[in-house]
């Protein structure tokens, strides 16, 4: 069970719910923000700051996608490893691809820029002072200055959201794989997932 209580739709601020289209989506499409709602203003803010990062993007959704459900498995956030999101299955997002995310550097059908970039996503995950000007100068060969901004403020949301959503414990609309015991190690490989817009 979660331990922040979930709002429900009615009990959200009207603006909240138009600005994140919630009364069209499931619940794990309303995620985390059915506990933010708690906190409106805020929510408001985190909605905007989301939205920019997503529909301003330049960088690939396949890209983008593989590093979250990689930071995802780091985390061990349960839901972020159960979603699978439309825009990244469109992109190729495929269950055997997501495979490959067990050993990254090792899989032959990621490219060597999405390689750099789960990369920079695993040690901002595990040891984010490891990053150094090696990591940095590997990015640059595959992205621009304005892309490696885009995937280290992208890479701070996953991070920083996703143990957040983990600590929340969101596990009660998940598949039975992921409300396994609490200190059992899953991945996002191997197991049942659930496709949101």
């Amino acid at each position: 069970m979660s331990r922040i209580k979930k709002l429900e739709l009615d009990e959200w601020d009207q603006e909240l719910r138009e600005m994140t289209a919630a009364d069209t989506g499931t619940p794990l499409e309303q995620g985390p923000m059915r506990m933010w709602a708690h906190s409106p203003e805020i929510s408001k803010g985190l909605t905007a700051f989301g939205g920019s990062l997503k529909q301003n993007r330049s960088l690939p959704d396949r890209l983008v996608e593989l590093v979250r459900l990689r930071v995802a498995f780091h985390n061990q956030c349960r839901s972020c490893m159960a979603i699978r999101y439309q825009d990244g299955q469109a992109a190729g997002i495929t269950e055997d691809l997501v495979c490959s995310l067990e050993k990254p550097m090792e899989a032959e059908n990621l490219s060597e820029a999405e390689k750099a970039a789960i990369h920079y996503g695993e040690l901002f995950a595990t040891n984010h002072l490891a990053i150094n000007d090696e990591v940095y100068n590997n990015l640059r060969k595959y992205f621009n200055e304005s892309e490696i901004v885009e995937l280290s403020i992208t890479v701070a949301f996953f991070v920083g959201f996703g143990r957040l959503a983990a600590t929340y414990h969101m596990v009660e609309e998940l598949p039975d794989a992921f409300k396994a015991g609490e200190d059992e190690i899953l991945t996002p490989w191997g197991n049942e997932s659930i496709i949101v817009r």
